[in-house]
């Protein structure tokens, strides 16, 4: 159980608290008293703060995203800046915002709403997820402008894809390849790789061919 705090901080306590049994047990299991005896607070504190238990799991999955994330200015260009350039600025920054460490109950958290996705997701996607897909869209169509739609979104989920494995894998990566080795990478040259594949399998940069493989990033 958290230590008694100041009321003010009792809001921030709940989401915490919140946080780590909901991404345990999932909403429907998950039980508000439960979450107020870990926080050290009452069961009227939730529905002062947040209403009730629904609100109360948005919030939480909404403090997950934005620990799992750097939120950063999104890259800005001047007029005339060739879509090529927009693309390795735009995967530089994805990359770096994820690049930050993350609490796995964080993660976990996400990942079970991204998985069987609620109203939280429906919130997420629409305050922070889209504004950046339809910024990559924008950027894809740029360099395709009589490209079908819908093969815009897939080259856009491969980008994404790449971005999102050193995020959600890398766990997993450490236990196969060993920790230190997946450390040892900087990000800037995971940032640098999904650049390179990304233009080549687009045909707007060089292929990747063996000396570009053993070449230093």
């Amino acid at each position: 159980m958290y230590a008694e705090a100041p009321s003010s901080n009792v809001k921030e306590r709940l989401i915490l608290a919140a946080e780590e049994v909901f991404a345990d047990k999932g909403f429907k299991s998950a039980t508000v008293r439960e979450i107020v005896e870990k926080a050290g607070a009452n069961i009227a504190a939730i529905n002062y703060h947040f209403g009730d238990k629904e609100q109360l799991y948005i919030e939480a999955c909404k403090h997950a995203h934005s620990c799992s994330v750097s939120k950063g200015p999104p890259p800005t260009w001047p007029a005339g800046t060739p879509p090529q350039q927009k693309l390795r600025d735009f995967i530089t920054a994805m990359v770096r915002s994820m690049a930050v460490p993350a609490s796995p109950v964080s993660i976990q958290l996400i990942m079970r709403e991204m998985a069987n996705p609620t109203e939280a997701a429906k919130q997420i996607v629409h305050d922070y997820i889209q504004p950046t897909a339809f910024a990559l869209r924008d950027i894809l169509r740029e360099m395709f402008p009589t490209a079908e739609e819908h093969r815009l979104l897939m080259i856009g989920f491969s980008v994404i894809g790449q971005c999102l494995f050193y995020r959600q894998n890398r766990s997993v990566a450490g236990l196969i390849f060993g920790a230190d080795t997946m450390d040892a990478i900087p990000v800037e040259q995971i940032a640098e790789h999904v650049v390179r594949f990304t233009l080549a399998a687009i045909g707007h940069g060089e292929p990747i061919n063996a000396s570009h493989l053993e070449a230093p990033l």
